[in-house]
């Protein structure tokens, strides 16, 4: 339907066993959405973000992805939504070079060579193109992680607090790419601490409680962050 969303959230509760650890959502993700979801640590932040992607079976309510119950196995989700979860996603004998032409090649990408040396520079990996993960510090793993989802076409990038362990240029630089994100017509739906990023890059912010979730402007989000 061409007036579907992305993502679809009603009434959705996310925990654990039969625990949630949130009030439910109800959240819609559209082209050119920059939804920042923030809370307290234990609040469901991360919990949310995979149970929207299919990865964790929901305590109730529904949620729909690209219009049907979210399940990362599907090519249509494989093609259309990138995502940056954790820190866990590294083959040990690839480069660093190798694991972003995995990345680019697989989906298809014209020029990958060219597309992934600028993804090198633009999270200042250049000098670190021929190194193994194990030789990589914690930040420049992360920064591994974000450009392979910058490296491969996607129409909804999700990413679980992507300011961890990046220096303060590095986090400016991912708010503008985000940013950018939106105007090309993508959508952004990112779980952070970050009050810089979340004022710069979102368009909506969800707050979660347990007893209740809000939905604020970035300038509240923001300040919403610095009072937790």
């Amino acid at each position: 339907m061409p007036d579907e969303p992305f993502l679809r959230a009603r009434s959705l509760s996310v925990g654990y066993g039969e625990d949630p650890v949130c009030a439910p959502v109800d959240l819609e993700v559209r082209p050119g959405d920059g939804i920042a979801v923030i809370g307290a640590n234990g609040t469901g932040k991360s919990t949310f973000l995979r149970t929207a992607l299919g990865l964790q079976e929901p305590l109730g309510g529904e949620v729909t992805l690209l219009g049907s119950a979210p399940d990362p196995r599907t090519g249509e989700v494989r093609a259309a939504v990138a995502s940056v979860l954790g820190d866990d996603a590294f083959f040990p004998a690839l480069t660093v070079t190798e694991h972003l032409l995995l990345t680019a090649v697989g989906h298809r990408v014209p020029e990958a060579r060219e597309v992934v040396a600028d993804l090198l520079e633009e999270f200042g990996l250049t000098d670190r193109a021929d190194a193994l993960p194990s030789a990589l510090s914690s930040g420049q793993r992360r920064r591994v992680l974000l450009a392979a989802a910058f490296a491969r076409p996607r129409s909804l990038l999700v990413l679980d607090e992507p300011e961890q362990r990046l220096d303060a240029g590095m986090r400016n630089r991912l708010a503008e790419m985000l940013v950018q994100e939106r105007e090309d017509g993508g959508a952004v739906l990112v779980a952070s601490h970050d009050p810089v990023l979340v004022e710069r890059a979102a368009t909506r912010v969800v707050l979660l409680h347990d007893d209740g979730v809000r939905v604020l402007d970035p300038a509240a989000g923001a300040a919403a962050i610095a009072a937790l």
